[in-house]
């Protein structure tokens, strides 16, 4: 797999074969993933469009080591800093991102670093935008714990590939997937996973988001599970509604049935599809 060396660290991506279209899909994974869950997704779609996806800093193959270079931080806006430089690399111009859950946010921050370059965003099971304090104390609580009690003798426990593959979906995703959300889960650096824990799900950062959703200037859609218990409908719907997109009886927002946490792997087809649909429903907002 290819990497590119950015602030001191190897980001390992995947980038498709140039096509007709102009502008790059990137996509954009959430906690404790990687860049293999979009490749369903991409698989669809690299026909017609250039696909970039990549592992985010601590996460998957892109490994941290000490480096004199290397810039703290874990808020989403470090990490669409990240994303901006590795765009720079590779020398691509013109984009769509298109962000899982925390991924989604990473998306909107970067479509703000990069307003020459973002064309649109898709925030797929990404939401929010209300901050209920005893809820994110009790979500980061026991994030926490779970990445600090991880041991990496899980991967070889059977049956936990099993019970990951039910976690979190509306439905049985395979032993395949369940087992690669049981290698993502070790192998994600604790700094990595703990500090973006944190820095996603501040007041701030959580009250934040619907004036950044408001403040851009560009196409911004969103993909809702209907069956999502982490980021449910309603609050999906909330931070959409801070685009003007949503006024128009709200044609920012796709939700699908029988859907959880996982859209891109529950339902690829509708992902692919929704995407398409809004690259060419896109134009410029006054």
């Amino acid at each position: 797999m290819p990497k590119v060396c950015i602030r001191g660290v190897d980001h390992h991506y995947h980038l498709t074969a140039p096509t007709a279209a102009e502008m790059v899909l990137v996509f954009i994974h959430g906690w404790l993933l990687s860049q293999c869950y979009w490749q369903p997704v991409v698989d669809q779609l690299s026909p017609n469009y250039q696909c970039l996806s990549y592992d985010l800093r601590g996460f998957g193959c892109s490994r941290v080591f000490p480096s004199p270079s290397l810039v703290q931080g874990h808020t989403p806006l470090t990490y669409a800093q990240d994303l901006q430089l590795l765009l720079t690399e590779l020398k691509i111009k013109k984009v769509w991102l298109i962000g899982h859950s925390l991924g989604g946010t990473i998306a909107l921050w970067g479509a703000k670093q990069l307003p020459q370059v973002v064309e649109g965003v898709v925030c797929v099971n990404a939401g929010g935008g209300i901050y209920l304090k005893e809820e994110f104390e009790k979500f980061r609580s026991i994030g926490q714990r779970l990445v600090k009690m991880r041991p990496h003798w899980l991967s070889y426990f059977p049956g936990l590939s099993i019970l990951m593959g039910y976690s979190s979906v509306y439905k049985f995703i395979g032993r395949q997937w369940g087992r690669q959300r049981v290698l993502d889960f070790i192998t994600a650096q604790s700094e990595a996973a703990l500090g973006s824990l944190i820095d996603s799900t501040t007041e701030a950062e959580v009250n934040h988001l619907p004036q950044l959703v408001a403040q851009l200037p560009i196409p911004v859609y969103f993909i809702s599970g209907l069956n999502d218990r982490i980021m449910q409908p309603q609050y999906v719907n909330h931070l959409a509604s801070y685009h003007p997109l949503f006024h128009e009886n709200g044609k920012n927002v796709v939700q699908i049935s029988d859907c959880g946490h996982l859209a891109m792997l529950e339902h690829p087809c509708t992902v692919a599809n929704s995407i398409i649909r809004f690259l060419n429903n896109s134009y410029p907002l006054t």
